[in-house]
């Protein structure tokens, strides 16, 4: 079960950073390669403490649903999203903030399972690990790009 951690370094406030990070409409920009869109649930706006969202979008040339609930929020320095349901066999996304100068230094840890038992382990090994960890650093630099332009 891979864990992916990222820290970004980005020349915001730790406030701006943070709601970007929750936005669902930043979200969706950011993932327009994949053809992300939020179709139930919380579809717009910021989401909060215990609120779900459902995402359809095209990975590997298939269309697939995801539904994950805001689990934790400590406003300004942490929040967690966990699948309820999807491919995955479970994913928790927990995202810290912390400044440092004059700079917030955004911290994803991505912990996930694959489904399949062996074939989602080769998965991993062989692409799946690079895919999402891509996949998350262009989310990040959507994020950094609006957060310093909005600074």
């Amino acid at each position: 079960m891979p864990i992916i951690t990222l820290e970004t370094r980005i020349k915001a406030s730790k406030e701006v950073v943070f709601d970007l990070a929750r936005s669902i409409d930043l979200h969706q920009l950011s993932t327009a390669k994949t053809k992300e869109e939020a179709i139930a649930g919380r579809t717009t706006g910021l989401m909060e403490l215990g609120e779900e969202v459902t995402w359809r979008a095209k990975h590997f040339g298939i269309y697939q649903r995801l539904t994950s609930k805001m689990t934790e929020l400590e406003m300004h320095g942490h929040f967690v999203d966990e699948m309820t349901k999807g491919i995955f066999k479970g994913f928790r996304h927990e995202h810290q903030f912390k400044v440092v100068g004059d700079e917030t230094i955004m911290i994803d840890i991505f912990d996930y399972t694959s489904p399949l038992g062996i074939l989602g382990k080769t998965a991993d090994k062989l692409f799946l690990e690079k895919y999402m960890t891509r996949f998350l650093k262009e989310r990040n630099a959507v994020i950094k790009l609006y957060a310093e332009k909005d600074s």
